[in-house]
């Protein structure tokens, strides 16, 4: 895969119905650093190909070949151990990216801003921009979202924080999705410089993930590691059959 950092137009409308309002939150002001000029984005993975299991990006599984059409998976949000620098990361789950331009993602983020850290959620059909979702994140929350393919162009995407029991429903479109590959990742995000530097997570666990109803497991998915320049920033355990694996930091 190219390192380009190159972003395809592509024709991403939303549609539908949504059942809680998006807005741009404290917890997503902070994620930029209180820099209201920065746009984050979540990428697709950048580096060589996935099946060299190395990302500049992107830490957890993939499983590709072809023929997704729903992905899903549970997480706790981890905490993360902020210092002076600005530091990102997020946590979703998504299809495509893997060898195709686009990704249609959700998920949450966990950010260091001048200190301070911030938690909220998201959704992206990437190359479109991030849409911020409403709702207050805590360390420690159990996160479940999926996403899901209905035809012509048409996705589904659900968060829902079943620890404090709030939800989001979210209809979108996407013209000609490849449906290449279905994910769930630990990612450092990226702006229009590049890959931004990686908050320290300590691990981020996930469970349950799936790929059109089965569990990624049993897929044979590929487990990436988030590598820059030789060192590692963050590692996948082994998956499990049903899909419970963890990624954890090993630095920024």
């Amino acid at each position: 895969m190219s390192s380009s950092r190159r972003r395809p137009a592509a024709a991403v409308a939303l549609t539908g119905a949504i059942s809680a309002a998006l807005i741009t939150t404290p917890a997503a002001s902070a994620a930029n650093g209180g820099d209201p000029a920065r746009t984050i984005t979540h990428d697709r993975a950048i580096g060589p190909d996935l099946r060299h299991s190395a990302s500049a990006n992107w830490a957890g599984y993939a499983a590709s070949g072809g023929g997704y059409h729903s992905v899903s998976a549970t997480w706790t949000e981890p905490r993360v151990s902020c210092r002076s620098q600005n530091t990102y990361s997020s946590f979703w789950i998504g299809l495509d990216g893997d060898g195709s331009s686009s990704v249609e993602q959700i998920g949450t983020e966990a950010d260091c801003a001048k200190g301070s850290a911030a938690y909220s959620s998201w959704y992206e059909m990437y190359p479109g921009g991030p849409v911020n979702l409403s709702g207050a994140i805590s360390p420690g929350d159990v996160i479940r979202a999926s996403v899901i393919y209905n035809g012509s162009g048409r996705f589904t995407l659900n968060i829902g924080d079943q620890t404090k029991g709030w939800s989001h429903s979210i209809d979108a479109h996407l013209d000609n999705p490849a449906l290449a590959s279905a994910e769930v990742i630990a990612e450092a995000p990226s702006d229009a410089t590049g890959v931004l530097p990686l908050s320290d997570f300590g691990t981020a666990s996930f469970g349950a993930a799936s790929a059109n109803g089965t569990g990624l497991g049993s897929f044979n998915p590929e487990p990436i590691t988030m590598t820059s320049g030789g060192t590692t920033k963050a590692a996948p355990s082994p998956i499990s059959p049903s899909g419970d694996f963890t990624v954890t930091w090993h630095s920024g």
